[in-house]
Protein backbone atom coordinates (compact mmCIF):
# COMPACT_ATOMS: atom_id res chain seq x y z
CA UNK A 1 0.00 0.00 0.00
CA UNK A 2 1.80 3.21 -1.11
CA UNK A 3 1.99 6.15 0.98
CA UNK A 4 -0.85 9.35 -0.46
CA UNK A 5 0.37 13.08 -1.40
CA UNK A 6 -0.13 15.26 1.13
CA UNK A 7 -3.54 16.74 -0.51
CA UNK A 8 -5.20 13.55 -0.82
CA UNK A 9 -4.33 13.11 2.65
CA UNK A 10 -6.05 16.01 3.65
CA UNK A 11 -8.78 16.23 1.45
CA UNK A 12 -10.08 12.19 2.98
CA UNK A 13 -9.66 13.40 6.40
CA UNK A 14 -12.00 16.29 5.86
CA UNK A 15 -15.06 14.16 4.76
CA UNK A 16 -14.70 13.52 8.89
CA UNK A 17 -15.38 9.78 9.94
CA UNK A 18 -18.23 7.63 9.01
CA UNK A 19 -19.07 4.18 7.94
CA UNK A 20 -15.70 3.67 6.43
CA UNK A 21 -13.23 5.86 8.07
CA UNK A 22 -12.37 6.52 12.01
CA UNK A 23 -9.73 8.68 13.52
CA UNK A 24 -8.36 7.73 16.85
CA UNK A 25 -5.20 10.42 18.19
CA UNK A 26 -2.82 7.91 19.63
CA UNK A 27 -0.27 10.46 20.76
CA UNK A 28 1.71 8.03 22.84
CA UNK A 29 0.04 4.64 22.68
CA UNK A 30 -2.52 2.80 20.85
CA UNK A 31 -5.72 2.92 22.22
CA UNK A 32 -8.18 -0.50 23.23
CA UNK A 33 -10.93 0.69 21.01
CA UNK A 34 -8.82 0.53 17.88
CA UNK A 35 -9.37 -3.13 17.70
CA UNK A 36 -12.77 -2.96 17.95
CA UNK A 37 -12.70 -0.80 15.47
CA UNK A 38 -10.25 -3.08 13.18
CA UNK A 39 -13.03 -6.17 14.22
CA UNK A 40 -16.04 -3.88 12.88
CA UNK A 41 -14.27 -2.70 9.11
CA UNK A 42 -13.32 -6.66 8.71
CA UNK A 43 -16.94 -7.73 9.51
CA UNK A 44 -18.49 -4.74 7.59
CA UNK A 45 -17.33 -3.09 4.20
CA UNK A 46 -13.73 -2.73 5.74
CA UNK A 47 -12.44 0.73 5.75
CA UNK A 48 -9.25 3.39 6.69
CA UNK A 49 -8.41 4.05 10.60
CA UNK A 50 -6.16 7.35 10.78
CA UNK A 51 -4.12 7.61 14.18
CA UNK A 52 -2.57 10.17 14.99
CA UNK A 53 -6.00 12.61 14.19
CA UNK A 54 -8.53 13.56 16.30
CA UNK A 55 -12.32 12.81 16.42
CA UNK A 56 -12.83 16.28 15.07
CA UNK A 57 -9.94 15.58 12.23
CA UNK A 58 -7.37 17.96 13.61
CA UNK A 59 -4.16 16.40 12.83
CA UNK A 60 -2.26 16.50 16.25
CA UNK A 61 0.10 13.81 14.95
CA UNK A 62 2.00 10.87 16.92
CA UNK A 63 5.25 11.14 18.96
CA UNK A 64 8.12 10.86 16.78
CA UNK A 65 9.61 8.51 19.97
CA UNK A 66 6.17 6.34 20.12
CA UNK A 67 5.79 5.77 16.24
CA UNK A 68 7.65 2.32 16.40
CA UNK A 69 6.64 0.97 19.26
CA UNK A 70 2.74 1.45 18.18
CA UNK A 71 3.79 -0.22 14.86
CA UNK A 72 5.01 -2.95 16.53
CA UNK A 73 2.26 -3.05 19.04
CA UNK A 74 -0.40 -3.04 15.91
CA UNK A 75 1.17 -5.75 13.67
CA UNK A 76 1.43 -8.01 17.09
CA UNK A 77 -2.23 -8.06 18.21
CA UNK A 78 -4.09 -8.32 14.99
CA UNK A 79 -1.46 -11.36 14.90
CA UNK A 80 -2.74 -12.82 18.04
CA UNK A 81 -5.99 -14.86 17.79
CA UNK A 82 -6.58 -13.99 21.63
CA UNK A 83 -6.94 -10.60 20.34
CA UNK A 84 -8.29 -10.72 16.44
CA UNK A 85 -10.04 -14.11 15.56
CA UNK A 86 -9.24 -15.00 13.23
CA UNK A 87 -5.73 -13.20 12.71
CA UNK A 88 -5.53 -10.94 9.81
CA UNK A 89 -2.54 -8.62 7.59
CA UNK A 90 -2.98 -5.52 7.84
CA UNK A 91 -0.29 -2.47 6.68
CA UNK A 92 0.49 0.48 8.69
CA UNK A 93 1.68 3.10 6.96
CA UNK A 94 3.53 6.41 8.05
CA UNK A 95 2.34 9.92 6.40
CA UNK A 96 3.53 12.89 7.22
CA UNK A 97 1.20 16.17 7.45
CA UNK A 98 2.44 19.48 8.52
CA UNK A 99 5.53 18.23 9.67
CA UNK A 100 3.19 15.83 11.47
CA UNK A 101 3.52 11.87 11.79
CA UNK A 102 0.56 10.11 11.23
CA UNK A 103 -0.04 6.36 10.74
CA UNK A 104 -3.05 5.09 7.59
CA UNK A 105 -4.29 1.71 8.49
CA UNK A 106 -6.01 -0.09 5.23
CA UNK A 107 -8.98 -2.66 6.68
CA UNK A 108 -10.46 -4.91 3.84
CA UNK A 109 -13.73 -6.54 3.77
CA UNK A 110 -13.08 -9.84 5.32
CA UNK A 111 -15.17 -13.26 4.35
CA UNK A 112 -14.61 -14.41 7.92
CA UNK A 113 -16.79 -13.07 11.08
CA UNK A 114 -13.69 -11.81 13.24
CA UNK A 115 -14.30 -11.45 17.32
CA UNK A 116 -12.34 -8.73 19.18
CA UNK A 117 -11.47 -10.07 22.51
CA UNK A 118 -13.76 -12.57 21.72
CA UNK A 119 -16.83 -10.22 20.97
CA UNK A 120 -18.38 -9.76 17.67
CA UNK A 121 -18.12 -5.92 16.55
CA UNK A 122 -20.39 -4.50 13.40
CA UNK A 123 -19.92 -1.04 11.94
CA UNK A 124 -23.27 1.48 11.91
CA UNK A 125 -22.27 5.20 9.96
CA UNK A 126 -19.54 6.41 12.31
CA UNK A 127 -19.21 3.79 15.61
CA UNK A 128 -18.49 0.20 16.57
CA UNK A 129 -21.14 -1.85 17.57
CA UNK A 130 -21.12 -4.68 20.06
CA UNK A 131 -23.70 -7.86 18.36
CA UNK A 132 -21.99 -10.80 20.28
CA UNK A 133 -25.66 -11.08 22.34
CA UNK A 134 -27.97 -10.36 19.40
CA UNK A 135 -28.22 -13.71 17.64
CA UNK A 136 -30.43 -12.44 14.78
CA UNK A 137 -27.70 -9.63 13.61
CA UNK A 138 -25.56 -12.32 14.63
CA UNK A 139 -26.92 -14.56 12.15
CA UNK A 140 -27.99 -11.81 9.86
CA UNK A 141 -23.75 -11.21 9.13
CA UNK A 142 -22.88 -14.94 8.73
CA UNK A 143 -25.63 -15.34 5.84
CA UNK A 144 -24.09 -11.91 4.50
CA UNK A 145 -20.41 -13.22 4.70
CA UNK A 146 -21.45 -16.85 2.92
CA UNK A 147 -23.47 -15.08 0.29
CA UNK A 148 -20.95 -12.33 -0.65
CA UNK A 149 -17.78 -15.12 -0.40
CA UNK A 150 -18.53 -18.07 -2.76
CA UNK A 151 -15.39 -19.33 -1.05
CA UNK A 152 -17.38 -20.05 2.38
CA UNK A 153 -19.81 -22.26 0.49
CA UNK A 154 -20.18 -24.67 2.83
CA UNK A 155 -20.91 -28.78 1.61
CA UNK A 156 -22.60 -30.36 4.65
CA UNK A 157 -22.42 -33.74 3.39
CA UNK A 158 -18.13 -33.49 2.67
CA UNK A 159 -15.64 -35.13 5.47
CA UNK A 160 -12.05 -35.39 5.55
CA UNK A 161 -12.38 -38.33 3.17
CA UNK A 162 -12.98 -35.86 0.52
CA UNK A 163 -9.94 -34.54 1.19
CA UNK A 164 -6.09 -35.45 0.06
CA UNK A 165 -4.77 -36.13 3.33
CA UNK A 166 -1.29 -36.46 1.87
CA UNK A 167 -1.50 -32.82 0.77
CA UNK A 168 -2.87 -31.65 4.30
CA UNK A 169 0.26 -33.21 5.57
CA UNK A 170 2.63 -32.11 2.99
CA UNK A 171 0.99 -28.41 4.06
CA UNK A 172 2.10 -28.68 7.34
CA UNK A 173 4.95 -29.60 6.96
CA UNK A 174 5.39 -26.98 4.84
CA UNK A 175 4.40 -24.21 7.29
CA UNK A 176 6.27 -25.44 10.29
CA UNK A 177 9.37 -25.09 8.17
CA UNK A 178 8.37 -21.73 7.21
CA UNK A 179 8.23 -20.81 10.60
CA UNK A 180 8.84 -21.76 13.80
CA UNK A 181 6.56 -22.95 16.14
CA UNK A 182 3.49 -23.26 13.70
CA UNK A 183 0.23 -24.03 15.82
CA UNK A 184 -0.53 -26.19 12.85
CA UNK A 185 2.49 -28.16 13.99
CA UNK A 186 0.17 -29.90 17.18
CA UNK A 187 -2.74 -29.97 15.04
CA UNK A 188 -4.66 -33.04 13.83
CA UNK A 189 -6.07 -33.04 10.14
CA UNK A 190 -9.37 -31.75 11.32
CA UNK A 191 -8.07 -29.27 13.74
CA UNK A 192 -6.00 -27.69 11.27
CA UNK A 193 -8.43 -27.35 8.46
CA UNK A 194 -10.86 -25.86 10.67
CA UNK A 195 -7.92 -23.72 12.14
CA UNK A 196 -8.09 -22.58 8.91
CA UNK A 197 -11.53 -21.82 8.01
CA UNK A 198 -11.67 -24.19 5.76
CA UNK A 199 -14.79 -26.59 7.41
CA UNK A 200 -17.37 -23.74 8.87
CA UNK A 201 -20.76 -24.28 10.91
CA UNK A 202 -23.53 -22.44 9.57
CA UNK A 203 -25.37 -20.43 12.82
CA UNK A 204 -28.81 -20.29 11.37
CA UNK A 205 -28.97 -23.91 9.83
CA UNK A 206 -26.41 -25.60 12.26
CA UNK A 207 -25.12 -27.46 8.81
CA UNK A 208 -21.29 -28.12 9.57
CA UNK A 209 -18.90 -29.21 6.45
CA UNK A 210 -15.65 -28.55 4.19
CA UNK A 211 -16.13 -25.38 2.86
CA UNK A 212 -15.67 -24.91 -1.26
CA UNK A 213 -12.25 -23.10 -0.25
CA UNK A 214 -11.19 -26.51 1.47
CA UNK A 215 -12.58 -28.38 -1.18
CA UNK A 216 -10.71 -26.51 -3.51
CA UNK A 217 -7.42 -26.09 -1.71
CA UNK A 218 -6.67 -29.65 -0.55
CA UNK A 219 -9.83 -32.00 -2.09
CA UNK A 220 -9.64 -35.39 -4.29
CA UNK A 221 -10.15 -34.39 -7.89
CA UNK A 222 -13.29 -35.96 -8.15
CA UNK A 223 -14.63 -34.02 -5.47
CA UNK A 224 -13.43 -30.95 -6.72
CA UNK A 225 -15.04 -31.48 -10.14
CA UNK A 226 -18.17 -32.81 -8.42
CA UNK A 227 -18.54 -29.15 -6.50
CA UNK A 228 -17.47 -27.42 -9.64
CA UNK A 229 -17.37 -29.24 -13.09
CA UNK A 230 -16.33 -26.10 -14.84
CA UNK A 231 -13.13 -25.53 -12.59
CA UNK A 232 -10.04 -25.35 -15.23
CA UNK A 233 -6.95 -23.34 -15.74
CA UNK A 234 -5.70 -23.48 -19.16
CA UNK A 235 -2.28 -23.22 -19.47
CA UNK A 236 -1.29 -22.31 -23.78
CA UNK A 237 1.92 -21.77 -25.59
CA UNK A 238 1.06 -20.15 -28.80
CA UNK A 239 4.44 -18.70 -30.36
CA UNK A 240 4.51 -20.49 -33.18
CA UNK A 241 0.96 -22.07 -34.13
CA UNK A 242 -1.35 -19.21 -33.62
CA UNK A 243 -4.21 -20.31 -34.80
CA UNK A 244 -4.06 -23.45 -32.40
CA UNK A 245 -1.01 -24.04 -29.69
CA UNK A 246 2.47 -25.70 -29.43
CA UNK A 247 1.96 -26.88 -25.90
CA UNK A 248 -0.51 -27.01 -23.39
CA UNK A 249 -1.64 -28.05 -19.76
CA UNK A 250 -5.29 -28.18 -18.71
CA UNK A 251 -5.66 -27.95 -15.41
CA UNK A 252 -8.43 -29.38 -13.24
CA UNK A 253 -6.75 -30.26 -10.05
CA UNK A 254 -6.28 -28.82 -6.56
CA UNK A 255 -4.80 -25.57 -5.83
CA UNK A 256 -1.96 -25.92 -4.17
CA UNK A 257 -0.72 -28.39 -7.41
CA UNK A 258 -2.25 -26.40 -9.76
CA UNK A 259 0.28 -23.42 -8.77
CA UNK A 260 3.25 -25.80 -9.06
CA UNK A 261 2.01 -26.81 -12.90
CA UNK A 262 1.64 -22.93 -13.81
CA UNK A 263 5.31 -22.45 -12.28
CA UNK A 264 6.59 -25.52 -13.84
CA UNK A 265 4.97 -24.61 -17.47
CA UNK A 266 6.61 -21.16 -17.41
CA UNK A 267 9.53 -22.62 -16.27
CA UNK A 268 9.70 -25.00 -19.47
CA UNK A 269 9.13 -21.88 -21.79
CA UNK A 270 10.25 -18.62 -20.64
CA UNK A 271 13.78 -17.26 -19.98
CA UNK A 272 15.21 -16.43 -16.91
CA UNK A 273 17.33 -13.25 -17.31
CA UNK A 274 20.20 -13.22 -15.30
CA UNK A 275 19.88 -10.89 -12.29
CA UNK A 276 21.24 -9.91 -9.10
CA UNK A 277 19.88 -7.95 -5.72
CA UNK A 278 22.91 -7.07 -4.05
CA UNK A 279 25.39 -10.34 -3.76
CA UNK A 280 22.41 -12.90 -4.53
CA UNK A 281 21.21 -14.10 -7.63
CA UNK A 282 17.54 -14.25 -7.88
CA UNK A 283 15.25 -15.36 -10.74
CA UNK A 284 13.06 -12.61 -11.82
CA UNK A 285 10.81 -15.43 -14.04
CA UNK A 286 9.63 -16.92 -10.66
CA UNK A 287 9.57 -13.98 -8.69
CA UNK A 288 7.63 -12.39 -10.72
CA UNK A 289 5.30 -15.22 -12.12
CA UNK A 290 4.52 -16.38 -8.32
CA UNK A 291 2.34 -13.29 -7.84
CA UNK A 292 0.59 -14.08 -11.22
CA UNK A 293 -0.12 -17.64 -10.42
CA UNK A 294 -1.02 -16.44 -6.68
CA UNK A 295 -3.18 -14.58 -8.73
CA UNK A 296 -4.58 -16.85 -11.07
CA UNK A 297 -5.58 -18.80 -7.84
CA UNK A 298 -6.28 -16.32 -5.20
CA UNK A 299 -8.39 -13.81 -6.84
CA UNK A 300 -10.91 -15.71 -9.15
CA UNK A 301 -14.85 -16.02 -8.59
CA UNK A 302 -14.43 -19.62 -8.85
CA UNK A 303 -19.05 -19.79 -9.59
CA UNK A 304 -18.17 -18.25 -12.84
CA UNK A 305 -17.66 -20.69 -15.12
CA UNK A 306 -15.17 -18.39 -17.35
CA UNK A 307 -11.83 -20.49 -17.35
CA UNK A 308 -8.40 -19.08 -16.16
CA UNK A 309 -5.68 -18.95 -18.44
CA UNK A 310 -2.18 -18.15 -19.14
CA UNK A 311 -1.19 -17.81 -22.58
CA UNK A 312 2.47 -17.32 -23.25
CA UNK A 313 2.46 -15.54 -27.03
CA UNK A 314 5.19 -14.27 -29.25
CA UNK A 315 5.29 -10.91 -27.14
CA UNK A 316 3.44 -10.99 -23.93
CA UNK A 317 2.21 -12.99 -21.56
CA UNK A 318 -1.16 -12.41 -20.68
CA UNK A 319 -3.68 -14.00 -17.57
CA UNK A 320 -7.61 -13.95 -18.00
CA UNK A 321 -9.70 -15.23 -15.05
CA UNK A 322 -13.25 -14.18 -13.92
CA UNK A 323 -13.58 -11.71 -11.46
CA UNK A 324 -15.87 -9.80 -9.12
CA UNK A 325 -14.92 -5.99 -10.07
CA UNK A 326 -14.24 -3.23 -7.49
CA UNK A 327 -13.59 -1.04 -9.81
CA UNK A 328 -13.09 -0.60 -13.72
CA UNK A 329 -9.99 -0.05 -16.21
CA UNK A 330 -6.32 -0.05 -15.25
CA UNK A 331 -4.94 -0.50 -12.54
CA UNK A 332 -2.52 2.47 -10.45
CA UNK A 333 -0.43 1.01 -8.79
CA UNK A 334 0.04 4.49 -6.78
CA UNK A 335 -3.54 4.66 -5.89
CA UNK A 336 -4.22 1.25 -5.45
CA UNK A 337 -6.07 -0.07 -2.83
CA UNK A 338 -5.72 -4.23 -2.53
CA UNK A 339 -9.28 -5.95 -1.75
CA UNK A 340 -9.32 -9.56 -1.05
CA UNK A 341 -11.52 -11.50 -3.56
CA UNK A 342 -11.28 -14.84 -1.68
CA UNK A 343 -9.31 -14.40 1.91
CA UNK A 344 -9.40 -17.81 3.33
CA UNK A 345 -7.53 -18.86 0.33
CA UNK A 346 -5.01 -15.97 0.39
CA UNK A 347 -4.50 -17.14 4.19
CA UNK A 348 -3.64 -20.38 3.30
CA UNK A 349 -1.53 -19.70 1.09
CA UNK A 350 0.51 -17.02 2.81
CA UNK A 351 0.62 -20.01 5.49
CA UNK A 352 2.20 -22.18 3.37
CA UNK A 353 4.61 -19.08 1.35
CA UNK A 354 3.52 -18.82 -1.60
CA UNK A 355 1.59 -15.90 -1.06
CA UNK A 356 2.57 -12.47 0.70
CA UNK A 357 0.83 -9.87 2.50
CA UNK A 358 -2.47 -8.11 1.01
CA UNK A 359 -0.71 -5.97 -1.54
CA UNK A 360 2.45 -7.01 -1.85
CA UNK A 361 2.39 -8.84 -4.85
CA UNK A 362 1.43 -5.88 -6.82
CA UNK A 363 4.62 -4.38 -5.72
CA UNK A 364 6.37 -7.19 -6.18
CA UNK A 365 4.93 -7.41 -9.81
CA UNK A 366 6.10 -3.76 -10.70
CA UNK A 367 8.99 -4.13 -9.31
CA UNK A 368 10.37 -7.00 -10.58
CA UNK A 369 7.88 -6.87 -14.30
CA UNK A 370 9.72 -3.97 -15.41
CA UNK A 371 13.35 -5.48 -14.72
CA UNK A 372 12.52 -8.87 -16.40
CA UNK A 373 11.22 -7.15 -19.35
CA UNK A 374 11.78 -3.64 -19.33
CA UNK A 375 8.49 -2.32 -19.20
CA UNK A 376 5.62 -2.18 -17.01
CA UNK A 377 3.32 -5.23 -16.00
CA UNK A 378 -0.55 -3.91 -16.85
CA UNK A 379 -3.18 -4.91 -14.76
CA UNK A 380 -6.91 -4.63 -15.82
CA UNK A 381 -9.68 -4.63 -13.60
CA UNK A 382 -13.54 -5.79 -15.01
CA UNK A 383 -15.47 -8.62 -15.27
CA UNK A 384 -12.47 -10.50 -16.69
CA UNK A 385 -9.24 -9.36 -14.55
CA UNK A 386 -6.41 -9.26 -16.91
CA UNK A 387 -2.54 -9.34 -16.50
CA UNK A 388 -0.37 -8.10 -19.15
CA UNK A 389 3.47 -8.83 -19.02
CA UNK A 390 5.74 -8.05 -22.22
CA UNK A 391 8.11 -10.69 -23.06
CA UNK A 392 11.67 -10.11 -22.32
CA UNK A 393 14.00 -9.05 -25.20
CA UNK A 394 15.60 -12.44 -25.18
CA UNK A 395 12.43 -13.85 -26.85
CA UNK A 396 11.99 -11.18 -29.51
CA UNK A 397 14.46 -13.36 -32.15
CA UNK A 398 11.41 -16.11 -31.77
CA UNK A 399 10.44 -16.59 -35.49
CA UNK A 400 7.90 -18.64 -37.31
CA UNK A 401 10.43 -21.93 -36.78
CA UNK A 402 10.71 -22.99 -32.88
CA UNK A 403 14.17 -23.10 -31.71
CA UNK A 404 16.01 -27.03 -30.87
CA UNK A 405 17.33 -27.08 -27.67
CA UNK A 406 20.75 -27.88 -29.29
CA UNK A 407 20.74 -24.80 -30.86
CA UNK A 408 20.22 -23.18 -27.96
CA UNK A 409 22.97 -25.12 -26.70
CA UNK A 410 24.96 -23.83 -29.48
CA UNK A 411 24.22 -20.18 -29.24
CA UNK A 412 24.49 -19.99 -25.50
CA UNK A 413 28.14 -21.00 -25.91
CA UNK A 414 28.76 -17.92 -27.00
CA UNK A 415 28.51 -16.18 -23.80
CA UNK A 416 29.49 -19.20 -21.51
CA UNK A 417 33.18 -18.49 -20.00
CA UNK A 418 35.44 -21.14 -20.14
CA UNK A 419 35.77 -23.78 -17.62
CA UNK A 420 39.68 -21.81 -16.24
CA UNK A 421 37.48 -18.62 -15.29
CA UNK A 422 34.74 -20.35 -13.18
CA UNK A 423 36.88 -22.86 -11.69
CA UNK A 424 38.52 -21.83 -8.60
CA UNK A 425 42.36 -22.76 -8.39
CA UNK A 426 42.24 -24.46 -5.00
CA UNK A 427 39.52 -26.93 -7.17
CA UNK A 428 40.52 -29.66 -9.81
CA UNK A 429 38.76 -29.27 -12.65
CA UNK A 430 37.55 -32.98 -12.82
CA UNK A 431 35.77 -32.14 -8.90
CA UNK A 432 34.45 -29.10 -10.79
CA UNK A 433 32.76 -30.87 -13.56
CA UNK A 434 31.34 -33.33 -11.19
CA UNK A 435 29.50 -30.83 -8.94
CA UNK A 436 28.07 -29.54 -12.21
CA UNK A 437 27.03 -32.97 -13.18
CA UNK A 438 25.42 -33.62 -10.00
CA UNK A 439 23.42 -30.33 -10.85
CA UNK A 440 21.64 -31.67 -13.53
CA UNK A 441 18.89 -32.49 -10.78
CA UNK A 442 18.08 -30.01 -8.13
CA UNK A 443 20.74 -30.64 -5.57
CA UNK A 444 21.18 -29.65 -1.79
CA UNK A 445 24.23 -27.56 -0.78
CA UNK A 446 24.69 -30.35 1.46
CA UNK A 447 24.86 -33.20 -1.03
CA UNK A 448 27.40 -30.69 -3.17
CA UNK A 449 29.62 -30.43 -0.18
CA UNK A 450 29.53 -33.71 0.42
CA UNK A 451 31.01 -34.43 -2.90
CA UNK A 452 33.30 -31.82 -3.39
CA UNK A 453 34.76 -33.40 0.16
CA UNK A 454 34.41 -30.02 1.53
CA UNK A 455 34.12 -29.74 5.83
CA UNK A 456 33.86 -26.26 6.48
CA UNK A 457 30.28 -25.02 5.03
CA UNK A 458 31.29 -21.18 4.90
CA UNK A 459 34.97 -22.01 2.84
CA UNK A 460 32.50 -24.42 0.34
CA UNK A 461 30.06 -21.78 -0.14
CA UNK A 462 32.84 -18.95 -0.77
CA UNK A 463 35.36 -20.98 -3.16
CA UNK A 464 32.92 -23.34 -4.79
CA UNK A 465 29.28 -22.59 -4.66
CA UNK A 466 29.47 -18.62 -5.22
CA UNK A 467 31.73 -18.98 -8.41
CA UNK A 468 29.29 -21.30 -9.86
CA UNK A 469 26.17 -18.85 -8.72
CA UNK A 470 27.76 -15.64 -10.06
CA UNK A 471 28.65 -16.67 -13.42
CA UNK A 472 25.52 -18.07 -14.24
CA UNK A 473 26.48 -21.94 -14.07
CA UNK A 474 24.19 -23.06 -11.05
CA UNK A 475 20.91 -21.49 -9.87
CA UNK A 476 18.47 -21.58 -7.23
CA UNK A 477 15.62 -23.45 -7.33
CA UNK A 478 13.82 -20.82 -4.78
CA UNK A 479 15.85 -17.54 -5.36
CA UNK A 480 13.86 -15.48 -3.76
CA UNK A 481 14.55 -17.21 -0.31
CA UNK A 482 18.28 -17.63 -0.28
CA UNK A 483 18.41 -19.16 2.77
CA UNK A 484 15.54 -21.49 2.74
CA UNK A 485 15.89 -24.69 4.33
CA UNK A 486 14.56 -26.52 1.33
CA UNK A 487 16.84 -24.57 -1.10
CA UNK A 488 18.19 -26.41 -3.89
CA UNK A 489 20.81 -25.88 -6.57
CA UNK A 490 20.51 -26.62 -10.41
CA UNK A 491 22.73 -26.29 -13.60
CA UNK A 492 21.38 -23.57 -15.82
CA UNK A 493 21.17 -23.44 -19.63
CA UNK A 494 24.94 -22.24 -19.45
CA UNK A 495 26.05 -24.48 -17.59
CA UNK A 496 24.95 -27.44 -20.27
CA UNK A 497 26.30 -25.23 -22.39
CA UNK A 498 29.83 -25.43 -20.53
CA UNK A 499 29.65 -29.31 -19.84
CA UNK A 500 29.21 -29.20 -23.75
CA UNK A 501 31.81 -27.31 -24.39
CA UNK A 502 34.32 -28.70 -22.17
Amino acid sequence: MPSMSKPMLKEIISKGEGISQEFKSCHTNINRDVYETVCAFLNRHGGTIFLGVSDTGEITGIAPYAVSQIKKDFVTAVNNPQKINPTCYLSIIEEQIDHKTILRIYIPESSQVHRCNNRIFDRNEDGDIDITDNTRLVGSLYYRKQASYTENKIYPHTSLNDLRRDLISRCRKIATRQRANHPWDNMDDLDLIKSAQLHQTNPETGESGITLAGILLLGKDRVILSALPHHRTDLILRKVNIDRYDDRDLVTTNLIESYERIMAFVAKHLPDPFFLEGDNRISLRDTIFREIASNILIHREYLNAFPAKLIIEQRQIRTENSNKPHGSGQINPATFSPFPKNPVIARFFREIGRADELGSGVRNLMKYGKLFSNSNPQMIEGDIFKIIVQCPDSMAHTAAQPRSYEKELSESEQSVPSLSQVCPKSVPSDLFIQLINISCDPTSAETLMKAAGQHNRTRFRRNILRPLLDNGILEMTIPHKPSSSKQKYKITSKGLALLKKI
